[in-house]
């Protein structure tokens, strides 16, 4: 989106600004739907949206982040394939943070003892 807002003429701020607000808007959307969700294939299709383009972003990052220091192509490529796989499980593990366990519902409030 903010890539669009660009080419389309907002300029780098306002690419900036939208990207920013798309980006909260499908975090909070993805948030909203996972904690909804009865069944426990549909958390894992929204964990999985947000957990491979993250793994791919961080591996092309780290990817490039390796040609500074890395001279062999086969250990920056090794390097990136961990990196990208980190970066994936930590999308996935935000994600599915707030889940709560098979066969329960809401967590209960924790319970106050009164002082007497």
């Amino acid at each position: 989106m903010g890539l669009a807002a660009f080419y389309s003429g907002a300029g780098v701020i306002g690419g900036i600004i939208v990207g920013i607000v798309a980006g909260v808007a499908a975090l909070g959307a993805g948030q909203f739907a996972f904690a909804v969700a009865r069944s426990p294939f549909i958390p894992a299709a929204i964990a999985l949206l947000f957990a491979v383009p993250a793994a791919i972003a961080g591996y092309h990052a780290i990817l490039a982040v390796a040609h500074i220091g890395v001279p062999s192509q086969g250990w920056r490529a090794a390097i990136a394939v961990i990196g990208g796989i980190l970066v994936g499980g930590t999308a996935w593990g935000r994600m599915t943070l707030l889940a709560h366990p098979l066969g329960t519902s809401r967590p209960s409030p924790p319970v106050r003892h009164s002082r007497c």
